[in-house]
């Protein structure tokens, strides 16, 4: 039975009626994280005075990354304290430059990972997505 459910302030608000995270007894989960910022913004994202756009999986990755990371901290666990990723990737292409910077934040005892290539996520300047389970013993 959930607990503790929570929309963080000073994050990007969730685009439908759900939470930043959910907690089920020692289980915190995190709802689909992108690099997207407060003001609607996305990390990773450049955009030319031709309107010409170019992304970026790395810094897109670190984002994602850190705001996983802060909502874990609102929850009142760290990055350390996760058990699972599913990482939803819209290229398998930016998958080398993904897991180049995921490695930076976990090793071989970090987290279980899966990672799956779709059509399309909630923007289309976004190319990547994670959602994660946590667990932290109260």
């Amino acid at each position: 039975m959930a607990e503790d459910s929570n929309v963080i302030d000073g994050k990007a608000k969730p685009l439908g009626k759900y939470p930043h995270y959910k907690k089920a007894g020692d289980f915190i989960y995190v709802s689909g994280t992108s690099s997207r910022r407060e003001d609607n913004s996305h990390e990773g994202v450049e955009i030319d005075a031709s309107g010409n756009v170019t992304l970026d999986i790395k810094a897109q990755t670190h984002a994602v990354i850190k705001n996983i990371e802060a909502t874990l901290k609102d929850a009142g666990a760290s990055l350390d304290d996760l058990v699972e990723v599913s990482t939803f990737l819209i290229n398998m292409d930016d998958f080398k430059g993904y897991n180049a910077v995921y490695g930076e934040y976990f090793n071989h005892s970090g987290p279980a990972r899966t990672t799956v290539a779709v059509h399309q996520l909630p923007h289309p300047n976004l190319l990547i997505e994670i959602k994660a389970i946590a667990y932290k013993k109260s």
